[in-house]
């Protein structure tokens, strides 16, 4: 589990096809000292929100494996040599709760559609993918490549977020340009409200 308070702008130093074919699978090796620094394999650590397995460790540098699955559902099939990435280790049951309850389990993908800025932040906006859309709300949660924030606009297609100057300097959505695909995870809680909810209806009687 993780809170999406990123702790790292790590880098992708390499991507490796695992069994030969890059569409199948790949080993991505990350460099990022911080998250690093207590790590052992088979740790998790999220890469622009999406929870991975730490495999091997070298000098400050992580490889992490990423199947099909996770390639046809979120943006790290696009991540070259050289590529930004957000970074932050799984959180400990002591430590605060700084955003919300995120899982690293991506739900599917937006792009930013649109940037204005402020005087001392900006806001943006993301296209909305119809099948995600029942779970966002106006002041309700959501994880953008990792980064937990909180909706302050939405409609059926797209929502808007205000991103504060700490996020525009220590993540990659300060300078993700409109046309940028990223990763979406809704709150975990509006899912399982959702699942109990139609239990409850569909075993009326």
């Amino acid at each position: 589990m993780f809170t999406g308070i990123v702790e790292e702008l790590g880098t992708i130093v390499d991507t490796v096809p695992v069994g030969g074919d890059a569409t199948d699978a790949v080993r991505l090796v990350v460099h990022g000292p911080e998250v690093t620094s207590d790590a052992s394999p088979g740790d998790s650590i999220a890469v622009n929100g999406v929870c991975l397995t730490v495999t091997e460790l070298d000098g400050g540098r992580f490889g992490a494996d990423v199947m099909k699955e996770t390639l046809d559902r979120s943006n790290l099939g696009a991540l070259t040599a050289g590529s930004p990435v957000n970074l932050e280790r799984a959180a400990k049951v002591s430590a605060r709760l700084g955003g919300h309850i995120v899982q690293g389990h991506v739900d599917g993908t937006g792009v930013v559609t649109e940037r204005v800025p402020g005087t001392d932040w900006e806001t943006v906006t993301f296209s909305l993918p119809p099948h995600l859309s029942r779970y966002v709300v106006e002041k309700g949660s959501i994880a953008v490549d990792g980064v937990s924030l909180t909706v302050a606009a939405r409609t059926d297609d797209s929502f808007t977020v205000s991103l504060i100057p700490t996020t525009l300097r220590e993540t990659t959505l300060g300078f993700a340009a409109a046309g940028t695909r990223v990763n979406l995870e809704v709150d975990i809680v509006a899912k399982y409200v959702e699942s109990l909810l139609g239990e409850r209806v569909g075993g009326a009687r």
